[in-house]
């Protein structure tokens, strides 16, 4: 499979990566647990269909620690013993920010507030930062038809 354009080699891509990379490690640190951050990134990407990020999320969550099981299972996540309340919530507000066209109403008032239990405002804004930004890339990806499969924990970042 060859890509449509290259991401890192397209000036204007460039510029544009580069900046979305810059508000990326914003989220870093609100004090989110970047565990949680792969997770939110890798359901992003699998609702989304982008192979380049969840080989990317699924290898460098596997890389910081996470395990195979909760990796294999956060597309699952609500029927998953596995994952604890609060990252329950980043994965309710991942999947409800990641699938707002499909509700009338966007983010569910009950989807929203059980994240507030878990996380202070900082934190909320990272989580909504990292889901918009993981959305984007998911985007870039998908539309210039990146290839997926070769990717190598920490290789960009």
């Amino acid at each position: 499979m060859d890509a449509r354009l290259n991401l890192f080699t397209n000036p204007v891509l460039g510029k544009f990566i580069k900046h979305l990379n810059s508000a990326a490690r914003v989220a870093l640190d609100a004090g989110v647990p970047l565990t949680t951050l792969e997770l939110v990134e890798l359901r992003a990407s699998q609702i989304n269909g982008c192979a380049v990020c969840v080989d990317m999320h699924s290898k460098d969550a596997a890389h910081h620690g996470e395990t195979a099981v909760r990796i294999n299972l956060v597309a699952t996540w609500r029927e998953a013993t596995v994952y604890t309340e609060a990252e329950r919530a980043a994965l309710a507000l991942t999947e409800a920010g990641t699938r707002i066209a499909d509700a009338a109403g966007g983010v569910p008032d009950d989807v929203w507030l059980n994240a507030t239990k878990y996380y202070d405002e900082n934190q909320l804004a990272a989580l909504v930062g990292a889901i918009a930004g993981i959305n984007t890339w998911n985007r870039l990806n998908v539309m210039t038809a990146q290839p997926a499969g070769d990717y190598v924990p920490g290789q960009w970042g």
